[in-house]
């Protein structure tokens, strides 16, 4: 197994953020002009990227009570959860040992199937932060299990937009790609392919890997072609990234495949989790799964049925994401 490979050096630069209602110091891509002189809500609101910052100056005066929020999207996948959420939230436990850590799923859906079937009760988001509030804690970080900032992401946004008056401070996080090496932040787009990498097997001229993605009609599925560029600038080039309902779609990938004489083919997940999609769009056995339309285009295909959340190098970056959440809710105490 490859275990690291040629990425440019990572540079993480810190820069001023602007917060909600006031002015917070943190991870951020951009800072207003100092000509800027009336800025409205809107505005600042608009230019806050990167970790986001709320603090309510009526409730200034609570004391300080701290817990971190990870919300993911879920899976109805008892055993695939425990290997990847759950073991991430343990990851950012023992990162935080002094520090109170709650899951929350954004499905719905998923929440009602697994407390039907396995009678475990899951809160939203929304449910989180309710009983964090009733608990006395007055200062919220939320840290994403997302890969991409795209419409799960913008819940868990709106989310903080509605909550971040209820508490004393509120923060957050980035998922796990956010910036782009852009405004002299972190590639970490280049730094998640990285950690992905070292799942690869070793590639023959032959051989590829397919790694599937969720897709999004949301414009964040353009990242989808930032993580190829950043693949193909380390020399993958039998590494192709194709979505399940977005773009690029596994036709747009199967005339690359030909082109490059591949003849042997592992399907991976770029997903949190191995749930249904990887079970059953990947490597099921009907006629309309991945595996089976590459056979019948000639391909010998082998599955890696591991969500990322397995990948010890993937789940450190989400404790990093975690670890900047919880250190812009407690800077400036």
């Amino acid at each position: 197994m490859r275990k690291s490979f040629g990425f440019k050096a990572l540079v993480l630069a810190c820069a001023t953020l602007i917060g909600g209602l006031g002015m917070s110091n943190a991870e951020a891509a951009y800072s207003l002009s100092s000509e800027v002189k009336t800025a409205t809500p809107a505005l600042l609101e608009a230019t806050q990227i990167g970790v986001k910052v709320s603090e309510t100056p009526e409730l200034q005066n609570l004391p300080n009570k701290d817990a971190i929020l990870v919300t993911s999207f879920g899976t109805t996948f008892k055993e695939t959860r425990e290997a990847t959420i759950d073991a991430t939230v343990n990851a950012i436990k023992a990162a935080n040992p002094n520090t109170k850590v709650v899951l929350a799923f954004t499905s719905h859906i998923i929440i009602d199937r697994i407390k039907a079937n396995e009678g475990l009760n899951i809160p939203t988001p929304e449910e989180a932060l309710n009983e964090l509030k009733a608990d006395g804690y007055t200062r919220v970080a939320i840290t994403s299990l997302n890969i991409i900032p795209g419409i799960e992401y913008d819940y868990g946004n709106a989310v903080f937009q509605g909550y971040k008056g209820q508490f004393k401070k509120m923060v957050y996080g980035t998922p796990l790609m956010y910036f782009m090496g852009q405004e002299d932040q972190a590639d970490d787009v280049a730094e998640t392919m990285a950690a992905v990498s070292s799942q690869f097997p070793k590639l023959a001229k032959k051989d590829a890997v397919l790694l599937m993605a969720h897709g999004t009609p949301h414009p964040s599925n353009a990242y989808y072609s930032v993580m190829q560029n950043r693949l193909n600038e380390a020399g993958l080039h039998n590494v192709l990234i194709y979505s399940v309902e977005g773009w690029p779609h596994l036709d747009t990938v199967i005339p690359l495949l030909k082109e490059k004489g591949i003849k042997n083919v592992t399907l991976m997940p770029l997903m949190m989790v191995a749930g249904d999609h990887a079970n059953n769009d990947m490597a099921g056995d009907e006629e309309d799964s991945h595996k089976v339309i590459l056979q019948e285009e000639g391909f010998k295909v082998s599955t890696y049925l591991h969500g990322l959340g397995e990948n010890a190098q993937v789940r450190q970056l989400f404790v990093d994401r975690a670890n900047k959440a919880l250190a812009a809710l407690q800077a400036n105490k």
